[in-house]
């Protein structure tokens, strides 16, 4: 990593320091700053410009011998300014990240200390103890206050096992008060003067998932699920948890914990453009990363695995035949991967038994031929009965595998997380987490995770609407990178929708189906639909199929959470744009100038938009093509569910 660092620290030592009971945090501009009181307690409030949105926060950390931040007797104060450049191994938004922050340390008797950090665009905290051996957590304090009756943007799983594709809730800070359901991170506030705080969590190790919790006075408390001990048998893709420990972790008594960051802005666009899961992540462990290719991938599974046409003479299904068309449609497009879903080994506990209809081996043998890699889809259950598959899978040949059914972000599946990412970058092969909880830095860490499903998407058929989509962006998307598995050719209005595999459908439009591979970040993004499907419609594949799954940097031109996002991402010297919306009855329309444009030089831009019936027949768009130059203006319109999609070369 190419790193320029410019480190200053300031040693507060005296004891009018040591006496102060409250400590004063500016961000770089000055915009946001944060007021740590010590009293009985550790407290925090949180203003941006003249405006306070959170006061009398309080955290703290209690292990089985310790309450750590109850009467803090503080023993240090150190103060930190960085200013570095950061390239991040799989670069989703920009391709070069300033880091610029200024930090407090506070150093407490007792071996712990808390470190607050503030960025332009957020803070985050995080605990550090320096204690003896292994020590037990049983909760960690957080309680969170917004000043203002907040609208709060949440998913609410009914209980600790969930696979985070709950559909959004949308209620105030008032109206959860008298709520017992528990919500997942990421978590959006909505202040009444349009004010945004994006809540998540990143360097994630060792340790459980935050979830949160109303305190029954309209603020907000941390929960974690407890260390499961003991496990039954449950099937083929899970465990029951029988026993629990009475702590959330058993855990070294040296160390640093998860942050909790918070993005705070009033613009809606940098919600989308901010990067502070990657810059307070533990940084890259792979020494050699230039295996690591991320790509697109066709998949068979929410297609039914059944192409049909004059080109197809041989019985479509889970067998050869079948594996081989989808690996000449990928060559023909110049699609990195096939992803194999269950089916390929003869059944779902042994991942060395491959189904002889199948044949992996000749697809591997075949896929090299046609320069397409193999995905291998598994249970989590079966990764972790035959730990030693990922040596197998590098000897076969594969490229990576897409691990399912997780379920569970308690400490030990956290574990079982990073293990995996571990051993399967020892055998060179990159990991797509499905049934699984949010991005929280492992993929910054071990750079061969691409992607993590954990969000509602197209799997869910009619459960995935625009107007749930719309908010992905601002935040499931915005903390790190989302399989949301697009591109489906068969497009419907909801008011018409009807889906069965194997022939599968989408609510939206055709455009916003193919503005979703502009918008949507991931190392691995997926072509859901049938290679028939994407043979008839070429003009719409050969766009999907250049979209890049990396770029070098990222505008956000106009957004609204929940109502509409468009979003210019450049790579190398070509630009992307892509636009959604949600199922507003009127079309919007966007004047949309071109001032990311470079000077002098002339473009051509092809785009994909709404028809004139797109808000009834979802299938009606139109391509265009125009000059363009630097500061030109263009329109959006954008249907209801509608979309907009353009390469600018």
């Amino acid at each position: 990593m190419k790193k320029q660092f410019l480190l200053s620290a300031v040693l507060c030592l005296s004891l009018t320091a040591f006496g102060q009971k409250v400590h004063q945090l500016a961000s770089p501009s000055g915009n946001i700053r944060i007021s740590v009181e010590l009293t009985d307690q550790i407290q925090y409030d949180v203003t941006q410009g003249n405006q306070t949105l959170m006061d009398n926060c309080v955290i703290g950390l209690e292990t089985a011998n310790h309450q750590l931040g109850i009467h803090p007797k503080l023993n240090k104060v150190v103060r930190q300014n960085v200013n570095e450049e950061l390239t991040p191994i799989v670069p989703l938004k920009f391709s070069t990240i300033t880091n610029r922050y200024n930090q407090l340390l506070l150093k407490f008797k007792g071996g712990y200390s808390v470190e607050f950090r503030a960025f332009d665009d957020g803070f985050a905290y995080r605990f550090l103890t320096d204690l003896k051996g292994e020590q037990e957590i049983m909760n960690e304090i957080l309680r969170l206050n917004f000043v203002d009756d907040c609208l709060l943007h949440l998913q609410q799983p009914d209980g600790f096992k969930t696979s985070y594709e709950e559909e959004y809730r949308h209620q105030t800070s008032s109206e959860w008060k008298n709520s017992n359901r528990m919500a997942l991170l990421p978590l959006l506030a909505s202040t009444p003067k349009g004010d945004k705080i994006l809540m998540s969590e990143t360097n994630l190790t060792d340790y459980p998932a935050m979830f949160l919790k109303n305190d029954g006075q309209g603020g907000i408390t941390a929960v974690f699920p407890r260390l499961p001990l003991e496990f039954g048998e449950d099937g083929d893709r899970s465990l029951k948890i029988l026993k629990e420990a009475n702590c959330i972790a058993r855990t070294a008594g040296k160390r640093s914990y998860p942050w909790r960051y918070f993005v705070i802005t009033d613009d809606d666009r940098k919600l989308i453009e901010n990067t502070l899961s990657y810059r307070l992540a533990e940084k890259n462990v792979i020494e050699n990363t230039s295996w690591i290719k991320p790509g697109l991938a066709s998949w068979e599974w929410w297609n039914g695995a059944t192409p049909y046409g004059p080109d197809v003479d041989f019985k479509a299904g889970c067998n050869l035949d079948t594996y081989k068309y989808f690996i000449d449609f990928a060559s023909h497009y110049g699609v990195e991967y096939i992803v194999m879903d269950e089916g390929w080994a003869m059944n779902t506990r042994n991942p060395y038994k491959p189904n002889p209809s199948v044949d992996i081996h000749e697809l591997i043998r075949y896929g090299k031929e046609k320069n397409v890699g193999i995905v291998l889809w598994l249970t989590w259950l079966t990764v972790e009965n035959h730990f030693d598959l990922f040596e197998t899978f590098e000897k076969w040949g594969v490229k990576g595998v897409k691990i399912d059914f997780m379920d569970r972000s308690d400490q030990w599946m956290v574990n079982f997380y990073e293990r995996v990412a571990h051993e399967a970058a020892k055998h060179h092969l990159f990991v797509d987490f499905h049934g699984a909880f949010k991005p929280a830095g492992l993929e910054y860490k071990y750079p061969n995770v691409l992607s993590y499903e954990g969000v509602r998407g197209m799997e869910q058929m009619g459960g995935c609407r625009p107007d749930n989509s719309v908010y992905f962006p601002f935040i499931r998307n915005a903390v790190g990178a989302m399989d949301y598995t697009p591109g489906a050719m068969l497009s419907m209005q909801p008011e018409v929708y009807h889906s069965e595999r194997p022939n599968s459908a989408s609510i939206g439009t055709r455009a916003y189906q193919m503005a979703l591979f502009v918008l949507f970040e991931t190392g691995l993004q997926m072509m859901a639909d049938n290679p028939t499907l994407y043979y008839r419609n070429d003009e719409c594949t050969r766009f999907i199929t250049q979209v890049p799954q990396t770029w070098d940097e990222t505008i956000a031109l106009e957004a609204k959470a929940g109502e509409y996002a468009i979003v210019a991402k450049r790579k190398g010297e070509q630009w992307y744009i892509g636009g959604m919306t949600n199922n507003r009855e009127r079309e919007r329309v966007f004047n949309i100038s071109l001032d990311f444009l470079q000077e002098g030089k002339n473009y051509l831009m092809t785009s994909f938009e709404d028809g004139i019936n797109a808000d009834h027949q979802a299938m009606d768009y139109r391509k265009q093509e125009q000059s363009l130059k630097k500061g030109n203006h263009i329109t959006v319109r954008l249907a209801r569910n509608g979309g907009f999609a353009a390469v600018i070369r």
